[in-house]
């Protein structure tokens, strides 16, 4: 049964050094994280301003690295685990390429119409890809995201998935309100990917 967790979040204390120090800070949000590969935890270092807040979410996955990352990867084509995602078409690149652009279309009921974002990484080798979002109409101004795949300890024939992000704060919202809307959706959709990675349609 695929379970996700929530490693860690912006809290107060940060906050309050942040706005004391008005400076960035640079995070590496997996640190502690037993079993972490080196790379996983480079990958999830990010740069956060006082105005961001920040959270990881966690998800095992009883199925193959490979099979995670052959859904996870394909960057033209989010709908196939992400259900809030209505539709997807390449605005620019080939969708494979950093640098490419996707608009997304959401489903309707979500406080968004559709966003712009960028693919930063995609690392086939060590299964890591990023996108930050660069436009549309929402409320995740400025979010980055970076997503991993890695086997299990010991058995590989089960994988975790750790995405972390930083988004900006929008006006009127405090850290925790906001960290707790991504997280929701971020949840959401690693606890589709597990699914979907263990029950993989038949081909007749």
């Amino acid at each position: 049964m695929p379970t996700s967790v929530q490693f860690q979040r912006s809290s107060t204390t940060a906050e309050a050094a942040n706005h004391h120090h008005k400076q960035l800070q640079k995070m590496s949000l997996t640190r502690g994280m037993p079993d972490v590969p080196e790379h996983v935890e480079l990958s999830h270092t990010h740069v956060v301003e006082p105005s961001q807040c920040f959270s990881v979410v966690v998800q095992d996955v009883d199925a193959p690295a490979s099979a995670v990352w052959s859904i996870l990867s394909r960057f033209e084509h989010p709908q196939a685990y992400k259900h809030f995602v209505r539709s997807c078409h390449v605005a620019a690149g080939d969708g494979r390429e950093v640098g490419s652009v996707r608009e997304v279309r959401v489903v309707s009921g979500l406080p968004a119409a559709f966003s712009l974002e960028r693919l930063e990484i995609m690392d086939d080798d060590r299964h890591v890809m990023s996108f930050s979002v660069v436009g549309g109409d929402h409320r995740l101004q400025n979010y980055r995201s970076v997503t991993t795949v890695h086997e299990s300890p010991g058995n590989n024939k089960k994988t975790r998935v750790v995405e972390s992000y930083v988004v900006d704060v929008p006006a009127g919202n405090d850290k925790d309100e906001t960290c707790s809307f991504a997280d929701t959706i971020v949840r959401c959709n690693l606890q589709s990917l597990a699914k979907l990675a263990e029950n993989p349609p038949r081909i007749s």
